[in-house]
């Protein structure tokens, strides 16, 4: 049972990355329908085994955050009904559990960012499609039903995991399709024309020069190849209109404006000031700020503002005790495992600085896939030290794509002292 409700989460996760595509009355019907069909066979599974696994300090941060939200409300502010804003919270908390649940090795762990990237390309694809039927008549091109600014960012938080997992899967068949991801990946966020998608980019590649170390001579040329085709596939299919757009991407910063939302964060700062601890409530940003901007306001384009003005110092706290929780874990990981965990959690947390994605799917399982990750090294590790005993366990090991460890060197003997002399 356990493996059935595994692969139905393996399948919700698939489904994130282009979750938007197919919607119904403009909500993500796909991965609604799989997430509850994930969670009734989870729940299923788990009600038969009647076993649960430990909550770590990071899902205890979460169900706060969520609780606060719901019951500040409730509480402070007495509204009758909760918006739909906090019903996504519990769900999103769901999700952490599920991927801690049903994953609990390393294997299941990599198998769900393999889904995930697997779901980028889904998004890929349909914005290539649609940049082949519509080429001249669209200044910047996305899947369907999907906002440019978001879809960027989503593709771009696939980037680091293609070129993880490029470089250790043990299949060759998902190693290249993880390859082949990088340049098709790039070429579709740019197509997007998203500034803050570009930076998000950039800083998401760092995980080609922080890995450099760590490739083989035949990998290093790979390595070349596949960013030399994304420079040419961005040359060749990139409109000049798009490019134009890009060039503005520093006078933009520069000057304070990043696309007309320096006016809404600093309204969102005053909105701040008048109620810092408590915040407004949840799903309240627009109402916060309409006083100075009237209805001209829309969401906060920033997540960390948004939480701080709906939630207050209280709620963005425990919001950012999460990324702290997984932060203080990838750091227990190999080399190469927490360069990887470290640069996907650095991307995720810009990505977010010019969106509103509090509750978005792709960040919390971004956050529970990394620290499934750590924990599921240490137990693993912790295994091979009981089998070796502590004297004769080398303290380096490299992960396997199947989930084992293996060793970086071969286990020696440890000296035996002699109880004759």
């Amino acid at each position: 049972m356990s493996s059935i409700a595994y692969a139905a989460l393996w399948v919700f996760i698939s489904t994130l990355p282009w979750e938007a595509v197919v919607s119904v009355g403009g909500f993500a019907t796909i991965s609604r329908a799989t997430g509850a069909l994930a969670l009734g066979i989870a729940l299923l599974a788990v009600a038969t085994t009647g076993r649960f696994r430990r909550l770590h300090r990071f899902h205890i941060a979460a169900l706060l955050f969520m609780l606060w939200a719901g019951l500040e409300l409730l509480i402070l502010f007495n509204r009758p009904e909760l918006p739909n804003k906090f019903w996504k919270y519990v769900q999103l908390c769901f999700v952490l559990w599920m991927v801690w649940e049903l994953a609990p090795s390393w294997r299941r762990q990599v198998g769900l960012l393999t889904a995930y990237l697997l779901g980028a390309y889904v998004a890929v694809f349909n914005t290539l499609l649609l940049y082949r039927r519509e080429a001249g008549a669209l200044r910047r091109f996305t899947a369907e039903n999907t906002d440019p600014n978001d879809l960027a960012m989503t593709l771009a938080l696939a980037l680091p995991m293609a070129w993880y997992l490029g470089m250790t899967h043990r299949r060759p068949l998902i190693r290249w399709l993880c390859r082949a991801y990088v340049p098709l990946g790039i070429l579709a966020i740019a197509l997007t024309g998203s500034r803050g998608g570009l930076i998000t980019t950039i800083v998401a590649l760092m995980i080609v020069p922080l890995t450099m170390d760590r490739l083989t001579a035949g990998r290093l040329l790979t390595a070349v190849v596949l960013l030399a085709g994304a420079g040419g596939l961005a040359v060749a299919y990139v409109p000049d209109k798009i490019v134009e757009r890009f060039s503005t991407t520093r006078s933009e910063v520069e000057e304070g404006d990043l696309g007309n939302r320096a006016r809404l964060w600093l309204a969102g700062y005053h909105a701040f000031e008048r109620r810092p601890v408590t915040g407004y409530g949840t799903s309240s940003f627009v109402s916060a700020v309409r006083h100075e901007l009237g209805l001209r306001s829309n969401v906060a384009h920033n997540t960390y503002l948004s939480v701080l003005v709906e939630q207050g110092i209280v709620g963005l706290t425990l919001y950012l005790m999460m990324f702290v929780a997984v932060y203080r874990s990838v750091l227990r990981l190999p080399k190469l495992e927490r360069r990887f965990a470290l640069t996907l959690l650095v991307t995720l947390m810009v990505a977010i600085l010019p969106l509103t994605w509090e509750d978005r799917k792709p960040v919390w399982f971004i956050l529970a896939a990394l620290l499934g990750l750590s924990q599921a090294w240490v137990p693993a590790r912790g295994r091979m030290a009981r089998q070796l005993g502590p004297a004769r366990m080398r303290p380096t090991f490299h992960p396997r794509g199947d989930g084992r460890l293996e060793p970086a060197h071969h286990p020696t003997p440890a000296a035996t002292p002699s109880h004759d002399s």
